[in-house]
């Protein structure tokens, strides 16, 4: 084979390779307790809501609901996702169960991202669509319970932005973990496949 050919082919497959050996660490049954081949993903939280009320996970049982991490400083990524969730719940409709999803938005920089600033920054997307924020600890408890990724990385004007997981996360309204939700789908598909699940 044509060593000009080869190259870029070995790159592929060890990219490839990598991806899928990070989506198995990350997803992979939990070895403890005898797994059961379900990925042990989410677990009990209390954050608080851009209205500056409590919410845990058990308030939210019931109904199927998202997760996805983010902040309010992000330039592109989390704006991008609140637009296709919001185009989500917009295709779901307006029915007694479509009204009753919910989507969170949970912080990974609660430094800044203060009940009354997310309660703005999340102004332009739907009302279903939660903000949620904490105490440093409770973000990062969050954050492991999900196997989700975040981490601070500092600018050069002394400023810093956070480098995070991207994921969409469907949750059973048991709280169980479902799987990651397609949300390059069109909206009319994902919003059949979440109310699936209600």
């Amino acid at each position: 084979m044509n060593r000009r050919l080869l190259l870029p082919l070995v790159v592929f497959f060890a990219g490839a390779l990598a991806l899928a050996a990070a989506a198995f660490i990350t997803f992979a049954p939990s070895r403890q307790g005898g797994g059961s081949g379900v990925a042990s993903v989410g677990g009990p939280f209390t954050l608080t809501t851009q209205e500056g009320k409590p919410l845990s996970d058990t308030d939210l049982r019931g109904m199927p609901f998202l997760v996805f991490f983010g902040f309010t400083h992000c330039p592109d990524v989390c704006p991008t996702k609140l637009f296709e969730i919001s185009e989500v719940l917009r295709a779901a409709g307006d029915n007694a169960k479509a009204k009753q999803l919910k989507a969170l938005f949970i912080t990974v920089d609660p430094e800044r991202d203060t009940p009354e600033s997310m309660k703005s920054y999340l102004g332009s997307f739907d009302p279903r669509i939660v903000g949620l924020s904490g105490d440093r600890a409770a973000i990062d408890a969050v954050i492991k319970a999900y196997r989700a990724y975040a981490k601070k990385v500092p600018l050069k004007d002394g400023d810093y932005t956070m480098d995070h997981t991207a994921l969409v996360y469907l949750m059973a309204k048991d709280g169980s973990f479902v799987g990651a939700f397609n949300i390059e789908q069109t909206p009319v598909e994902a919003a059949k496949e979440w109310l699936r699940h209600s």
